[in-house]
């Protein structure tokens, strides 16, 4: 085995058949004028893909590969590698161990590169390599915001004033552009966009300003500032959103896009005055799209094809309930994505525009100029559409005009905030439409939640205990239990990523005369159910037999 790990890289690729002798003559020629390591080479002349020459690496060198989406990076390690030294040798910090930093590499032979960092960080590199595509992706990421951690930033602030005071406006200008305060906003922003937060929360407390990330649906307290940075800092994120920071009294909200790592994100901003000073919460919108694909939901395969046969339908109401951040923007804008064809004039009023799809007329919608949903749909309704998608049916006229427009012949799709899915039939019997408008325009509705996925890497296989028999029923011998462990991967939660539970009620001709006749919540549900409609509770209950989740977040989401 020695023998075999001393070979030449040209010979080993040879060998697994990655590539031909005459291949290997042309890139060692091509080695010879440009100085390139021949890895490099092979990749940039296409003969051998990243991820087999890694393989091929691993097995010559004896040192592990790792796939660098798996990991989150936490941007705080770009203090033991500066920049240009990360950029020099193509090397990014994975994670620290004692004395041990972990090194992504592409060229873990490179003894320069590892001295430089052992002298630089004082820490005992360990190499690891990764394709130097993903190194330079993570090298953006990680120092797209400055490579300062918290701790650092904030030992250099140079502000003077006491906790209990408020500093005047014109001392207020000169604190926020001080270089320090910029780099304390940008470090809180990218380690939140690094750790995929959909949220950060920026809350003033009576002797410090507490940091909080909502992580896949979860808040998760990160750092602390000190006090005296309270002003300073969330003036800075004022000035960013483009919002007033003589206005202290009264609530803002504002946006901002940023570009990270390739990614474009829109960060929508929003102030509130509180006992203790304004606080800020900042929403981040990625307007990646590759993730609205309608076969990467969650939809249970029984559950997908009801629900293609609802949005395939001509004309009718659909309707996508859930609370909110329960990922109902994401379900609809899969749909419209599915839809989508030159053949079909798709308009959707949205409040906000979440994903930018191509070929898809979006408008925003804007109460302050008074293009609300109603008065929107009103406009839209002229303009010719085959499919329209309202962001909320908030009220009677907005759910009046939908149904107008699924009685003239258009697919209206829409979201409601409801418990469940019979529950938006009630709902809207409630706003005051009348029952047979109700069961002549629905066609059908999809309730859902999002439950978080037990982290891959640190899963770990467990019995159910009694009381959760109680809950499971029968099981059989192919279900897989799970429970959470916690690993740097996932932040020590023991989850990483979330998943959508659904229940699809389709309204055949028996729910329609329930619906005339009043029939109440429990009597629908019931046919629901016996008609072949699979139950929130009963959809995630499948997903932890699969493995996907945990029982103790299917009792805190569903139960």
């Amino acid at each position: 085995m020695e023998k075999v790990k001393t070979k030449r890289l040209g010979e080993l690729l040879l060998d697994f058949n990655y590539i031909t002798p005459k291949q290997l003559e042309e890139a060692i020629k091509h080695q010879q004028k440009t100085k390139k390591r021949l890895g490099e080479v092979l990749v940039e002349l296409n003969y051998v893909q990243p991820d087999d020459l890694i393989q091929v690496l691993e097995f010559q060198l004896g040192v592990p590969h790792v796939k660098l989406s798996n990991y989150i990076i936490n941007p705080q390690l770009a203090s033991y590698i500066p920049e240009h030294i990360a950029r020099r040798h193509n090397v990014v910090a994975l994670e620290k161990k004692g004395d041990k930093l972990l090194v992504a590499m592409s060229d873990p032979t490179n003894v320069v590169a590892i001295d430089d960092i052992e002298m630089t960080s004082g820490l005992k590199v360990e190499p690891r390599i990764a394709t130097a595509q993903e190194i330079a992706r993570a090298i953006t990421q990680v120092y797209a915001f400055g490579e300062e951690d918290t701790t650092d930033i904030i030992a250099s602030l140079d502000i003077e004033f006491q906790a209990d005071e408020e500093p005047e406006i014109d001392e207020l200008q000169e604190m926020v552009e001080d270089a320090p305060i910029v780099r304390l906003a940008n470090h809180i922003i990218s380690q939140a966009i690094q750790m995929n937060a959909s949220d950060i929360h920026i809350e003033p407390m009576e002797n410090e300003v507490r940091i909080r990330y909502r992580i896949d649906g979860v808040l998760n307290e990160i750092m602390t500032a000190p006090k005296y940075t309270q002003s300073a800092l969330i003036s800075r994120l004022k000035i960013i959103a483009d919002l007033d920071i003589t206005k202290r009294r009264v609530p803002q909200d504002g946006r901002i896009s940023v570009n990270m790592g390739g990614m474009k994100i829109d960060l929508r901003v929003s102030t509130l005055p509180t006992v203790f000073g304004e606080k800020v919460v900042i929403r981040l919108l990625t307007k990646d799209t590759s993730l609205i694909n309608i076969e990467k939901l969650g939809f249970s395969r029984n559950n997908l094809n009801r629900f293609k046969n609802l949005i395939e339908r001509p004309h009718g109401i659909l309707l996508v309930t859930g609370p909110t951040g329960s990922g109902k923007s994401t379900t609809l804008s899969a749909a419209l994505n599915y839809l989508n064809s030159p053949e079909k004039n798709i308009i959707t009023i949205e409040d906000p525009v979440e994903y930018q799809l191509h070929g898809i007329n979006q408008v925003q919608a804007n109460p302050q100029v008074g293009l609300d949903f109603a008065s929107a749909l009103r406009s839209i309704l002229r303009q010719d559409p085959d499919i329209v998608m309202v962001g909320e049916i908030r009220d009677e006229e907005t759910a009046r005009i939908a149904i107008r427009a699924a009685l003239t012949g258009h697919l209206v799709l829409s979201t409601l905030h409801t418990n469940d899915a019979v529950s938006s039939i009630t709902r809207l019997v409630d706003m005051g439409i009348e029952p047979y408008l109700v069961a002549s325009t629905v066609i059908g509705v999809v309730a859902q939640r999002l439950i978080r996925r037990v982290c891959g890497s640190c899963k770990e296989r467990h019995e159910p205990s009694p009381d959760e028999m109680v809950l499971l029923g029968e099981i059989e011998e192919k279900d897989r239990f799970y429970r959470a462990v916690g690993c740097s991967k996932c932040n020590s939660t023991g989850y990483r990523g979330r998943i959508a539970v659904h229940e699809v009620l389709v309204v055949d001709d028996k729910v329609k005369e329930l619906i005339v006749r009043g029939a109440n919540e429990p009597e629908i549900k019931d046919y629901c159910i016996k008609s072949g409609m699979t139950s929130l509770v009963q959809d995630g209950i499948y997903k932890y037999k699969e493995g996907i989740t945990t029982y103790e977040e299917l009792v805190r989401v569903l139960v």
